[in-house]
């Protein structure tokens, strides 16, 4: 896979999903929809490379993210990451769900208190999120609204230290924080999150 097109993926899931977390889609995936996700994301590329005065948008649809998630991202996931999906349910409204391995975000985090779900949960649970995404001018923010680890619902605080160890790398040594807002690639101006699809727009 190109390392433009990783990217690209990288930040089009953190902004679909605030990085490795939501909610199951409700469809099941054509066998196409990984291979138009590739095509779209290599027009976004050379859109972003020779933009038009004109705005040029592409659909992506929740299908064809969670088809190129199962079969073209698998090998590039932190270990103990495994089946990340997303809901896009419109309204600037996202869901993301992943399986993650508590156990190594524990190493990094002694928890606060005897009621902290890492306390009592151990091994690889389902994290999942929701919130909303809002865009413009290049910049994307999340704003989450709720999430749960195993079912039981948890505080920004211990989603944001999930989302810190799975999220640094080189070029994020602290990893990646919910709040901040991001750049968004390939010129993108703003992506209008729609009932099972997002539009991009560069």
């Amino acid at each position: 896979m190109p390392a433009s097109q990783l990217r690209l993926l990288a930040w089009t899931g953190l902004l679909l999903g605030a990085g490795l977390t939501a909610a199951a889609a409700h469809r099941q995936a054509a066998p196409g929809d990984a291979e138009q996700l590739k095509e779209k994301l290599a027009t976004i590329s050379r859109r972003g490379a020779a933009p038009s005065p004109e705005p040029q948008r592409t659909t992506v649809t929740e299908n064809e993210v969670n088809a190129y998630l199962a079969s073209e991202i698998a090998g590039y996931l932190p270990t103990g990451v495994v089946t990340p999906t997303i809901s896009i349910l419109g309204n600037g409204r996202v869901a993301a769900h992943a399986v993650v391995d508590l156990d190594r975000v524990r190493q990094e985090r002694t928890p606060t208190s005897l009621f902290s779900p890492t306390s009592y949960l151990t091994g690889r649970v389902p994290v999942t999120a929701a919130g909303i995404v809002r865009s413009g001018d290049g910049l994307a923010r999340f704003q989450m609204e709720s999430a749960s680890l195993a079912g039981v619902p948890i505080p920004k605080l211990l989603l944001q230290q999930i989302v810190t160890y799975y999220s640094r790398s080189e070029r994020f040594p602290s990893g990646l924080s919910l709040d901040d807002p991001f750049a968004l690639p390939a010129r993108i101006r703003e992506i209008q999150v729609e009932p099972g699809q997002a539009i991009v727009i560069q």
